[in-house]
């Protein structure tokens, strides 16, 4: 079983060391308390003095490989490494380590608003103090960016909702998605489990995946209800926009 704090204690102690990574946040489920060992990634970013050239991400890389085979494997340990320079720079996309590779992605809104609102520091200073506040018409615009963004990308692609994941993720996402547009808060994902628009029996078998439990579900009846959902969201997220 993957113990979340001996890989939080591991990689911070890696990072450290390298000298210029000031601080490193705890942020995602491990931060709002809803991670599951063994089910949930672990979602971090880390601040850093200066560019991630390619040396440093080599460095990065070292280091991941390794936690990954070792104290880390099973944990999907994932971190944002964020130039401290380009911090406030929304649109500014970042090295990002997540299913084995590094991979460049924006640091999105509803990341910032989880770090704010729930995160911690590893090390460094707290997320709330260096992040600008998220006040509750923030999180509506980010959950607005979010949907309206990679959702109604994935919404015209419906073949990729065949994986499993992906459906998971679509009706997960747009009950968060839905929520925080309505009330300005952040839903957990065990939560957003309970308010997604599927059938009973579909939300009884996300709740058992949840727990970490090898259930499976239909795959194209899932795909379609997953897609269905995310379409029509995005139509309602576009439609609640000012000017529409």
């Amino acid at each position: 079983m993957v113990d979340p704090q001996a890989v939080l204690d591991a990689f911070g102690d890696r990072l450290s060391k390298l000298g210029w990574v000031s601080d490193l946040w705890v942020g995602g489920s491990l931060a709002t308390g809803d991670h599951l060992p063994g089910v949930s990634d672990m979602d971090l970013v880390a601040l850093v003095d200066g560019r991630v050239d390619a040396d440093r991400q080599s460095s990065l890389a070292a280091v991941h490989r390794e936690l990954d085979s070792g104290v880390a494997a099973g944990a999907d340990l994932g971190c944002v490494y964020v130039d401290a320079r380009e911090l406030a720079d929304a649109e500014a996309r970042h090295p990002t380590w997540t299913h084995g590779a590094l991979v460049q992605r924006i640091l999105s809104g509803i990341s910032r608003a989880e770090l704010v609102r729930h995160g911690r520091a590893q090390f460094g200073r707290p997320p709330a103090d260096v992040l600008p506040p998220m006040s509750d018409d923030d999180v509506r615009e980010a959950a607005r960016a979010e949907v309206c963004g990679y959702w109604a990308w994935a919404a015209r692609r419906p073949a990729m909702w065949l994986d499993p994941v992906v459906a998971d993720l679509g009706l997960t996402g747009m009950a968060r998605g839905r929520y925080a547009l309505i009330t300005g808060r952040l839903l957990t994902k065990s939560e957003a489990v309970e308010q997604a628009r599927a059938p009973q029996w579909l939300v009884g078998q996300l709740r058992a995946r949840r727990r970490g439990e090898a259930v499976r579900s239909p795959r194209l009846r899932t795909a379609w209800i997953a897609w269905r959902d995310c379409r029509r969201t995005v139509r309602w997220v576009r439609a609640q926009q000012p000017g529409r």
